[in-house]
């Protein structure tokens, strides 16, 4: 356990990283974020570790930021615990196996774009809300969607910024395969436990050589965001959104130019 809302476990050379915040529908503060790199950096040095799973529950992978703790912390810079968390997990060597389950929000959708191999259940939400609360995209997700979906696909999900069905993400090249919500852990744990019985070298210098084309760029995408992201959160139109998320009403952009 790193912490009470971040499990992890390592069984048959799969390591969990379960994300344990049900009643807030795991909506990641601070504190998650630095249990989870630190997971995925315990993964990474462990030599029993051959695979990495991440997981929710059935019901929900992750809401995406806990909207009151990230304007408590936001992040600053390059060493804020997001930015640790993003630049860990898209560089992580071994392989990485997500089960999507309920909802998978803002972050919750962008980290998938870092991982290997992902399964989503049928009942999947997922949505990209970054310009809904006056914010852009993160995670390199500018940079990977378009070419993994077209231009136009990409902006329709950011730009219009509406939920969308797993039918959807696995035609837009998201997820690997659909199946019922109650099926999904079962199915990545399987596909992990293929990876781990794998030659360890040969899966770790394969993963090298698929994602070698894109890494730098990967990671100069995360930073390039990052200077538009971070001011904007304290710009009139994000203090405008979240402000009326938190109230619960409407949001008005109606004043901004």
């Amino acid at each position: 356990m790193t912490n009470e809302h971040v499990l992890t476990e390592l069984q048959d050379r799969v390591f969990t990283i379960r994300m344990n915040r049900l009643d807030k529908k795991n909506a990641l503060t601070t504190a998650m974020y630095e249990g989870i790199t630190a997971a995925l950096l315990k993964a990474e040095a462990d030599p029993e570790v051959r695979v990495i799973l991440l997981a929710g529950s059935a019901d929900c992978f992750t809401s995406g930021n806990d909207l009151a703790d990230f304007l408590q912390n936001p992040p600053k810079g390059e060493d804020s615990a997001v930015a640790r968390f993003m630049r860990t997990l898209a560089t992580a060597k071994k392989p990485v196996v997500a089960a999507v389950g309920g909802f998978a929000v803002g972050v919750g959708t962008t980290l998938l774009l870092h991982c290997d191999l992902v399964y989503a259940g049928d009942k999947t939400r997922f949505h990209l809300p970054f310009v809904n609360i006056g914010i852009c995209p993160e995670f390199a997700s500018t940079y990977i969607l378009p070419r993994l979906m077209g231009h136009q696909k990409a902006a329709e999900l950011c730009l219009l910024a509406e939920p969308f069905d797993a039918a959807t993400a696995l035609e837009a090249g998201l997820v690997n395969a659909v199946l019922p919500n109650e099926q999904v852990e079962a199915k990545a744990r399987e596909s992990a436990l293929k990876l781990a019985a794998q030659p360890p070298n040969a899966l770790r210098t394969s993963k090298a050589l698929l994602k070698r084309w894109r890494e730098d760029l990967v990671v100069d995408a995360i930073r390039i965001e990052a200077d538009k992201f971070i001011p904007m959160l304290g710009m009139p139109e994000a203090r405008e959104a979240m402000g009326a998320f938190m109230q619960k009403r409407k949001p008005d952009f109606s004043r901004f130019s």
